[in-house]
C-alpha cells in the first residue's frame, strides 16, 4: 500500500498574546492598520500606514489576526490627536486619528481600487469633503443599558455589545446629542429600566433623535420592549421643558428579540407625527422610519452633482429607482417633463407622495413596488425614460434591474452609490450592454471620520 505523504497544515506565524515590533503597511477598508508578518495580515485599531509599533496579537485565525498597539514607536505625519477617545474606541469614528485630507485621499483610493480590480478604465476624481467634518449627523439611534443601577446611553465597543457610556458622539449634531442625553435623564429619573438582551426583560431599548437642520425641528423616539410606558405624562412634560425645539415625541414598540432597532408600531405621545426639513429648496416630511440622508450638507452636493451629470432637459422623462421619500425625484422635477419613482417600502412612497403635494410638484408619480419588477413592468408597457437615476442599497443592483433598464434604452444613467464594490460590479455589467462612462467617478464624503464613501458616476448609451 502506497504511503500518503501528509503536509502539515500551515500555521499562523504569530500566536495569541505574542508581542512583535513591526511597521504598519496599509489601511483596511474598515479603517484598521494592516501589518504583514510573512504575508500574514494583522489588523490593528488606531494604527496608521508608516508607523512602527509594538503590537500584541489579541485574536489569531487561520488567514489573519487582530492585534492591539502596546506602544507606538513612530507617528505617521497624517496622525492627528483624537479629541474624542470614545469615538475611536467605539468605532463611531474609526478614521478620526487620520488627518482629514488623508481621509479624503484614502476614500478616493478605495474607489480607484475596486474599479482597477475589475479592469475598468475610468478616472476617479478627488473626494469632495466638508469644511467641518464633525458634528454633521442629523439622526442618532443610541442603545440603552443599565450601568451601576442607572440608565446609560452610548455606543458599543467595536465588535461587541459592551456599552461605552457617552453623551458626545463627535460626528452627531449637538442638538441630537442633547436630545438623547435629556431623554435618558428623564427616563432614568422616573426609574424606568433598560431592556436586557439576555433576560429579555426591561423596557427601554434605544433612544432615537432626528433634527431638521434647516427647520430647527426635533423628533425624539423612545424604542420600548412593550406598549406600556409608565409615567407617560411626566415624560412629555419634562422633555418639553428640557428640549425647546421638540416638535414630535414618539414611542416605537419593538417586542421582537433581534438586533433590529425599530419595531413596526409607532405611537405619537405628543406633538406631530413627523418633522419637516428643507433640502435644495424642497420641504420634506420625515417620520420615525423615514429614510432621509443623515448629512444634509453633503447630500445637497451629492444630488446637485447627480442632476448635473444627468444633463437634464425640459422634455426629459426621468425614472428614480429606489426613490425613498422622493428626494432625488423631487429635486429634479422642476427641470424635466415627468418623473417616475419606485420604492419597495410603502411608508416611503406615502412620504414621497405627501412631499410632492407639499411642494406643489404635479409631474411626479410614485409607485410601491420592488424596483426590479417595476422596471420590467415599465419596460413591457413601453415606457421610454431619457434618464434613469439609481440610488440603491449597499447590495447594489440586480441583473434584472439592469436588463430591464437597458431594454428601455435611456440616453443617460446616473448611479449614486453607497458601496464602491457593488458600483464597480454593476458598472461592468452596464458597459457590457453598450453603455460607457460619461466623465469620472466622483467620490463624496457623506460620512466623514468613518470608512464609508458615496460615489456618483454617469453612463451614456
Amino acid at each position: 500500500m502506497a504511503k500518503i505523504n501528509r503536509q502539515p497544515a500551515s500555521k499562523a506565524p504569530i500566536s495569541k498574546n505574542e508581542t512583535i515590533t513591526t511597521t504598519i503597511v496599509d489601511l483596511s477598508y474598515q479603517g484598521m492598520g494592516v501589518a504583514k508578518l510573512d504575508h500574514f495580515p494583522i489588523f490593528v485599531a488606531n494604527a496608521l500606514p508608516g508607523e512602527e509599533v509594538e503590537l500584541q496579537a489579541t485574536k489569531v485565525l487561520k488567514n489573519y489576526a487582530f492585534g492591539r498597539v502596546v506602544k507606538r514607536l513612530s507617528d505617521s505625519p497624517d496622525r492627528v490627536e483624537v479629541p474624542d477617545k470614545v469615538a475611536l474606541a467605539a468605532g463611531i469614528a474609526p478614521l478620526a486619528n487620520l488627518a482629514y485630507p488623508a481621509q479624503l485621499k484614502f476614500k478616493q483610493e478605495q474607489v480607484e481600487n475596486v474599479f482597477q480590480k475589475l479592469h475598468l478604465d475610468v478616472a476617479v476624481a478627488e473626494t469632495i469633503g466638508m469644511e467641518d467634518p464633525t458634528h454633521y449627523r442629523n439622526k442618532a439611534q443610541v442603545p440603552v443599558q443599565m450601568v451601576k443601577g442607572h440608565l446609560a446611553t452610548g455606543f458599543y465597543r467595536r465588535g461587541s455589545h459592551t456599552l461605552i457610556p457617552t453623551d458626545h458622539f463627535y460626528i452627531q449634531n449637538p442638538e441630537v446629542d442633547q436630545a438623547v442625553a435629556a431623554t435618558r435623564e428623564v427616563l432614568d429619573g422616573l426609574g424606568l429600566q433598560a431592556y436586557d438582551e439576555k433576560t429579555k426583560k426591561g423596557l427601554v431599548r434605544h433612544i432615537m433623535a432626528r433634527y431638521g437642520e434647516q427647520s430647527g425641528e426635533l423628533m425624539v423616539v423612545i424604542v420600548t420592549n412593550h406598549a406600556k410606558l409608565p409615567g407617560k405624562e411626566l415624560i412629555i412634560e419634562r422633555l418639553r421643558a428640557k428640549l425647546p425645539a421638540l416638535k414630535s415625541l414618539i414611542q416605537n414598540i419593538n417586542n421582537v428579540h433581534t438586533n433590529v432597532i425599530m419595531g413596526g408600531e409607532n405611537v405619537t405621545l405628543w406633538g406631530a407625527d413627523k418633522i419637516e426639513d428643507t433640502l435644495l429648496g424642497k420641504t420634506y416630511q420625515i417620520g420615525p422610519n423615514s429614510f432621509y440622508q443623515v448629512n444634509p450638507k453633503t447630500t445637497a452636493k451629492l444630488y446637485q452633482l447627480a442632476a448635473q451629470k444627468a444633463d437634464l432637459k425640459p422634455d426629459d422623462v426621468v425614472v428614480d429607482a429606489y426613490c425613498g421619500i422622493g428626494t432625488i425625484a423631487l429635486s429634479v422635477a422642476d427641470q424635466v417633463k415627468q418623473v417616475y419613482g419606485v420604492e419597495v417600502v410603502p411608508d416611503a412612497i406615502a412620504d414621497a407622495r405627501e412631499n410632492a403635494r407639499l411642494n406643489g410638484v404635479d409631474n411626479a408619480s410614485f409607485i410601491t413596488a420592488d424596483a426590479p419588477e417595476q422596471m420590467q413592468k415599465w419596460q413591457a408597457e413601453g415606457l421610454k425614460p431619457s434618464v434613469v437615476f439609481f440610488d440603491p442599497p449597499r447590495k447594489g443592483l440586480t441583473p434584472e434591474v439592469i436588463e430591464a433598464t437597458v431594454a428601455m434604452e435611456p440616453e443617460r444613467i446616473v448611479y449614486v452609490s453607497c458601496n464602491p464594490a457593488t458600483l464597480a460590479r454593476d458598472a461592468a455589467q452596464l458597459i457590457e450592454t453598450g453603455y460607457h462612462f460619461d466623465g469620472p467617478v466622483q467620490p463624496v464624503d457623506q460620512f466623514p471620520q468613518t470608512v464609508h464613501v458615496e460615489a456618483v458616476v454617469a453612463f451614456k448609451r
